[in-house]
Order: structure tokens, then sequence, then C-alpha cells
């Protein structure tokens, strides 16, 4: 009984995850780093500093947005360039992100499961899930 398919809920607990790490890294470049520490950031990797802002304001709206399920799908997709980036970044630091500098493999994990959001949906208590999260017809059969 436990192991039956639960697609609504397996695709909010992704957009729940996804939206709290969003959230948690804008807080991480706000309270540890500091925005003028994430400016000189940049800075080093040869970025220009105005990014900053635009980069945290973009994690912080789109932890928001894909928490609450408002368009998450959407903005998922729009949020893959800051993973980009941030892939580019760390990609000469290794594949470990405990490494220092930290590595590429969370990034692109955090992509990867965008992706995931992107293709399956906001699923349950979202404010739009059923406007912003059309199932497949595979997936909807497995809700019945």
């Amino acid at each position: 009984m436990f192991f039956t398919s639960k697609p609504d809920a397996a695709a909010a607990l992704l957009r729940l995850s996804l939206g709290t790490m969003w959230l948690a890294h804008a807080w991480l470049k706000l309270s540890v780093f500091t925005m003028a520490g994430f400016s000189g950031f940049l800075a080093q990797q040869g970025l220009p500093t105005l990014l900053a802002w635009p980069v945290v304001a973009a994690e912080v709206s789109g932890g928001v947005l894909i928490l609450l399920g408002w368009n998450g799908r959407w903005v998922s997709l729009a949020l893959l360039p800051v993973l980009a980036g941030a892939t580019l970044v760390h990609a000469a630091n290794g594949w470990v992100f405990s490494a220092p500098n930290g590595g590429w493999e969370y990034p692109v994990f955090l992509a990867a499961m965008s992706l995931v959001h992107v293709l399956f949906g906001d699923g349950a208590w979202a404010l739009r899930g059923r406007a912003a999260s059309t199932p497949s017809p595979r997936l909807a059969g497995a809700r019945a």
C-alpha cells in the first residue's frame, strides 16, 4: 500500500525541496558571504559585480514562487541560467562541492531536478497546481 505511485505528492516534495534550496542559497549570500562578498566573488570570476543583486533577487523570488507552486515549472525553467552560471564558476574545482571553492556536482544536480520539476509539474498543494501542472495521461491514470 505504501509503495503505490503518488505522483502529486512526489512532485510537491520536489517543488518544496527546490524552493527551499533557492531560498537557502539566497540567505547564504545575504547573511554569510554578504552582498559585498558575493560581488567580490563575482569579480574574481571575471563576472560583472552588477549581477550580484539580480542573482539574489532571482533566488529569493524564484524560491518563493516555487514553494507556493505559482507557475513553478516556468520559474524552474527561468532559473536554469543561474545554475548554468554556478556550474561554470565551479567547474574547475572538481566534482565534490566540499572541495575548496565548491565543486560542480551540486548545481548540475539541481539543474537536473529543476528539469524534472519542469517536466513533472508542481504537484499537490500548489496555488496553481492544476493550471500550471497538466499531468500526462499516463500519470493521470496512475492517480485513479
